[in-house]
């Protein structure tokens, strides 16, 4: 029989009791144990967490450079990018796009080592061209990507357009879209080939529809511009009441409804401006899809901003109607309201079912709600995204005929590049 001789950690089982000064040097020796398993664990969760950010970052960025590289070859060859429908586009809704999103907010969450901070940040604005001697701040006091993405500029970085009669960009962008909205079934052009209902994107509460009606009454529509098929009783309402209101509105100024869609690049300052001196009426939250919003995905991708989760706002500026739409994306689940911030957006339990109600709040006072000013922000979001602003502006007196120039005149046009505080269009009174 073989013997094996075990020797045991304790030298009290041989027999003899342990010392105080053995219980002290086993327990110092365990803490010191402990705290350096636990240092390694924390050294290297958190630079883990930044590579894989970085990585993805990286990964993000070459796919940019090489879809812009392809649109740009495109539109030298003189060929206007059309809607067609391809299949990534259908293999993304395969994809858990919320939840991917809800995962990559939270890794933009993880702090970032105090010395890796100017590195990190750097080297995001080198890949997408963001000026960072506009920050608020030193790059070493942004705790995370998040924290840098949300950032405030300096005072006097974005100054704003005084004229009265503009409306200003409220975000920094590239202008997609652009133009004017006709009938009672307008639509905005997503991309040439394909638009989508504006009464879709803002819901079907939305008093633009009660303001499009009263200029159906009121015969500021020309025959040109009025749709062949409408309802019985907007065709009602027109002819009955039309004759007498006419004459009043010859020398009245028209209105007219424009819209004008900006998207942010995910290196372009994230927060969201008010365009005017105006009241806020209502907040809609759709709940939807978390879709791209790059150029790719709106040549291929139906009816994009209209199933995107989105937040509008909606009220009343001095010239009628106003409204603005932002529109997340993937990896922008998250949008934040200055009047609202118990506002909650891409939560785990909510529905993308479209025939679900979108959830809507009118502020108080009602009929008066929230007062903002031209330049004030209100809202905001993470990564790189969409606002589509839908206002009220007015047109030329009517003439004899019954024709009218218009007289607002946008100061962009599509492809432009424009900044918080520069101005969209303006008028002469």
């Amino acid at each position: 029989m073989r013997r094996f001789r075990v020797h045991l950690p304790w030298p009290w089982m041989g027999g003899q009791p342990p010392s105080q000064h053995h219980h002290l040097r086993l327990a110092r020796r365990i803490h010191a144990s402990a705290n350096s398993s636990g240092a390694r664990q924390g050294r290297f969760l958190l630079p883990g967490a930044s590579a894989a950010a970085l990585l993805m970052l990286g990964v993000l960025h070459a796919k940019r450079m090489y879809d812009d590289r392809k649109l740009v070859e495109q539109k030298e060859r003189g060929i206007e990018p059309e809607f067609a429908p391809d299949f990534k586009a259908s293999f993304l809704r395969l994809l858990p796009l919320r939840s991917m999103s809800r995962l990559w907010g939270s890794l933009m969450e993880v702090e970032v080592p105090v010395f890796m901070r100017p590195a990190v940040y750097r080297g995001w604005a080198r890949a997408f061209h963001s000026n960072l001697e506009e920050s608020a701040l030193p790059l070493e006091e942004y705790p995370s990507l998040q924290a840098f993405f949300v950032r405030s500029l300096k005072e006097g970085s974005r100054p704003i357009d005084t004229d009265p009669n503009c409306l200003v960009s409220p975000v920094d962008g590239k202008v997609l879209r652009l133009g004017q909205l006709r009938g009672p079934g307008a639509m905005i052009e997503q991309v040439k080939g394909f638009s989508y209902p504006v009464s879709s994107l803002l819901g079907a509460s939305s008093s633009l529809h009660d303001t499009k009606e009263e200029e159906d009454v009121s015969g500021e529509q020309t025959e040109q511009n009025r749709p062949e098929v409408s309802n019985a009783k907007s065709w009602w309402r027109v002819s009955v009441a039309s004759p007498k209101l006419r004459d009043q509105t010859r020398l009245s100024p028209k209105r007219g409804i424009f819209y004008c869609v900006l998207y942010l690049h995910p290196g372009d300052y994230h927060r969201v401006h008010s365009p005017a001196d105006w009241n806020i009426f209502k907040r809609r939250h759709f709940p939807g899809n978390l879709f791209p919003t790059n150029e790719r995905a709106v040549r291929t991708i139906r009816n994009l901003y209209v199933e995107n989760e989105r937040v509008v706002l909606e009220g009343r500026w001095k010239e009628g109607f106003v409204a603005i739409a932002a529109v997340g994306a993937t990896n922008v689940g998250s949008i934040k309201l200055l009047m609202e911030p118990e506002l909650t957006t891409n939560s785990p339990g909510s529905s993308i079912i479209h025939s679900q109600p979108y959830n809507e709040r009118v502020y108080e006072p009602e009929g008066t709600g929230v007062m903002v000013k031209k330049g004030q922000e209100i809202a905001g979001f993470n990564m790189g995204s969409t606002v589509v602003v839908v206002f009220e502006a007015p047109l030329s007196k009517a003439r004899e005929d019954g024709t009218g120039s218009s007289e607002f005149d946008f100061c962009i046009k599509p492809g432009d590049r424009i900044r918080v505080g520069e101005a969209i269009g303006r008028w002469n009174e």
